[in-house]
């Protein structure tokens, strides 16, 4: 049985709402382009995809967002992911700061629109990657810990099909294609930092489930690539 609280403090929604909200509006509030069409696309895609895929997710499973909201609080969670959890929230929010002073001070030309467009097609198609990720996995915690309390197991079903981490394949797809839309060069350099970190996450992730989670490693050798199609 659960006994942790389910209500979320005042902080955690402060904070939710802070990077749900006022970050994706990060590139139009520092530089002042309120006419920047790319910046509102971004905006309403972030957003949009947050509430969309929430919702969702607390339809499919009521605990779910319960669980997820208790990320900063979870005292089980492995020591390793109580720094790289927080690095993943940073780097995303550094990726919409970076691109906001890029167009501040000009220092990236801007890229073509077929460019563009097909930067939007990927972060969409990231988004619906990682929505339907944690749709699906009634696990999908914010931190990496083995949930026994809510009777953790092994999820093979949806996009688990074909990526142990789809969920963190789809991040990757929306970070790296964002410095293309924003016009950003600069912004590769969160991008970067944040697909570093994915990486070392995803294997320590994955090593923790095949060495505490009943019938990961058998799935494991079902299942080959953790994060890239083919490579990895």
């Amino acid at each position: 049985m659960d006994n942790q609280p389910r209500s979320t403090t005042p902080q955690a929604i402060i904070l939710t709402l802070f990077f749900i909200v006022v970050v994706p509006l990060f590139p139009m509030l520092i530089s002042g382009q309120w006419d920047w069409w790319e910046a509102w696309v971004y905006a309403a895609v972030a957003i949009l995809g947050f509430a969309i895929s929430r919702l969702l997710a607390a339809r499919a499973h009521p605990d779910l967002l319960a669980e997820r909201a208790r990320f900063l609080r979870q005292q089980d969670a492995k020591p390793w992911d109580k720094i790289l959890s927080p690095l993943v929230v940073l780097g995303g929010g550094l990726i919409p700061l970076v691109a906001g002073f890029d167009a501040l001070f000009g220092w990236s030309p801007p890229f073509t629109l077929p460019l563009k467009i097909l930067a939007l097609v990927i972060i969409l198609a990231g988004y619906l990657l990682g929505s339907y990720a944690l749709i699906t996995n009634r696990f999908f915690s914010g931190v990496v810990r083995i949930q026994t309390e809510r009777g953790h197991q092994l999820v093979s079903t949806g996009p688990y099909r074909w990526l142990r981490h789809p969920g963190y394949a789809g991040g990757l797809l929306t970070y790296l294609a964002t410095p293309l839309l924003l016009d950003s060069r600069w912004t590769f350099l969160p991008a970067i930092f944040i697909t570093i970190v994915l990486f070392i996450r995803t294997h320590l992730e994955d090593k923790t489930l095949q060495d505490e989670l009943e019938g990961y490693r058998e799935y494991a050798r079902q299942v080959p690539y953790r994060l890239v199609p083919g490579l990895w």
